[in-house]
């Protein structure tokens, strides 16, 4: 027993030695994590009012319309079209004024919020005025304008004026006000028209382009279409699934196939077939187009417009779809195949020229009717142009348009060089695009009138397919022949007209105004 209990005694320092050696170890030092911090990035949303709208057929009723940056609600508003509409682009929005005689103000809501919001800024105009807006002898009150920009932090329930209220002067030139947010706090805005007149006149405001600048995650949901024809918008695509194939109908009022009106009145600029899978000819009845299928776009496309095609009884519809008659062998374009490319979808045959139906403004969204254009390029100096043969025709004439593309080798948004194809090599970027336009003053016999040199106008633009285009279309006129020389292959503009026409009307440029 003592054996073993000196045994025991003497292993006690031997087991405490072991313990006190481990103690003195340096322990493993575990480094801790690291945390980067998230750095809030700077946003800047444009709502240009391209991308949809409410139509002047539904009336000033209150309604929302989807748009862009989400929903809107339209009260005692409209999407402006007309010519009397101040606007940067095809559309913006008309808000009319508060008659004496009515407490209602005529307004323009967001149904959504918007977060950690540093500025808000916002484009506007006096509308345009009718006789019938304008003071009678009984009237000496002059024609003025104000509205404010109101804001509410509880979902619309109730609302706060922010900054100064607004007095624009012109009917000609959008001015822009800024107004600086200093409270980050969710909110949306309204902009309120408080003009009044005596008597029922209202004066009416016109707004476009509000832009939403902060810091952080700006709250924000975009549609799944970025704006593309006169829009915002770097991408040109859509971001989401790409929608159904589908065909044109062609209703009652499509130009008629042949004789005055027809959209290739003048000629077939490619004397292109059904059997060319290069010069593919479509006709989708509110335009004829000649298709190539290695660029995946159409060398041109050729259209009649008058005062039936813009009669705004349908808006907008953004409904971009692959053509489904194309033949097998060919590549469908998807409305989704310009997403992420710098490029806009760029309509050839605008939207905008084709207002009179539903069916009408849907063959404008067919893919087969795009190119790949570079944002400032669609946006700005196309779009002023389009706009302005709008304009002719609500002058009293009419107009045969032709536009197309060729070239190789295009500079959108997101890089400096050309840039030859996207959507995996399927579509052809062009390097130019053309237009010409035949105005006559509107009436019959179209072909035999346009013999008559002096009282037609011939407006022949080519421009670079680069995104630092200079927004004045004007800039690029040229002569339908340069463009035909361009283009070669032995194409011929303006065929249907007799050569000694041709000579006169394709030799000369436009001054363009």
């Amino acid at each position: 027993m003592k054996i073993k209990h000196l045994l025991i005694y003497l292993s006690v320092p031997l087991l405490l030695a072991g313990c006190k050696k481990d103690m003195n170890e340096d322990p493993e030092v575990i480094p801790p994590p690291v945390v980067v911090p998230v750095v809030p990035q700077p946003y800047s949303i444009t709502e240009d009012f391209e991308n949809g709208g409410k139509v002047s057929s539904i009336g000033y009723d209150a309604g929302d319309v989807s748009l862009y940056t989400g929903s809107w609600n339209y009260d005692g508003a409209l999407t402006g079209t007309d010519k009397s509409d101040v606007k940067n682009g095809s559309k913006g929005v008309r808000i009319q004024g508060t008659p004496s005689n009515t407490k209602r103000n005529g307004m323009l809501s967001m149904n959504f919020n918007v977060k950690h919001l540093k500025s808000i800024t916002i484009k506007s105009a006096l509308t345009n005025f009718s006789d019938k807006q304008k003071p009678g002898p009984n009237v000496t009150q002059v024609l003025k304008g104000y509205w404010e920009l109101q804001s509410s932090k509880d979902g619309g329930k109730t609302y706060i004026k922010v900054g100064e209220t607004v007095n624009p002067t012109d009917t000609a030139m959008l001015i822009t006000t800024t107004f600086q947010i200093t409270d980050t706090a969710t909110q949306r805005f309204r902009i309120v028209n408080t003009s009044e007149l005596n008597g029922s006149n209202r004066v009416r405001i016109s707004i476009d382009d509000i832009t939403f600048a902060g810091v952080g995650d700006s709250g924000i949901t975009l549609s799944d279409t970025s704006p593309d024809d006169s829009g915002t918008g770097s991408t040109g695509g859509s971001t989401g699934t790409a929608n159904t194939p589908r065909g044109v109908t062609i209703g009652a009022d499509a130009p008629p196939a042949t004789g005055d009106n027809s959209n290739i009145l003048f000629g077939n600029p490619s004397s292109a077939a059904a059997v060319s899978s290069e010069n593919f000819l479509l006709d989708l009845g509110y335009y004829v187009e000649s298709y190539s299928k290695t660029r995946g776009t159409p060398n041109w496309v050729s259209w009649h417009l008058d005062g039936t095609n813009t009669t705004n009884a349908t808006g907008r519809l953004d409904n971009f779809a692959a053509y489904s008659g194309l033949p097998t062998d060919f590549f469908a374009v998807q409305s989704n195949s310009y997403s992420g490319s710098g490029f806009d979808r760029g309509h050839n045959c605008p939207s905008a020229d084709r207002t009179s139906s539903t069916a009408a403004n849907s063959a404008t969204f067919l893919m087969t009717n795009m190119i790949p254009q570079a944002p400032n390029n669609n946006q700005k100096a196309w779009a002023d142009l389009e706009n302005y043969l709008r304009a002719q025709v609500n002058g009293g004439n009419e107009v045969y348009i032709i536009m197309g593309s060729y070239g190789t080798g295009g500079v959108g948004s997101l890089s400096a060089t050309p840039i030859n194809t996207i959507a995996s090599g399927n579509v052809t970027v062009p390097s130019n695009v053309w237009k010409v336009a035949v105005i006559i003053p509107a009436g019959n016999g179209d072909l035999i009138r346009a013999g008559n040199t002096s009282a037609v106008r011939v407006i022949a633009v080519n421009t670079p397919n680069t995104n630092s285009i200079d927004a004045d279309w004007k800039k690029y006129l040229t002569t339908v022949r340069s463009i035909e020389t361009a283009v070669g292959g032995g194409f011929n503009l303006l065929s249907a007209l007799p050569q000694s026409v041709q000579d006169v009307l394709e030799t000369k440029a436009d001054a363009g105004i």
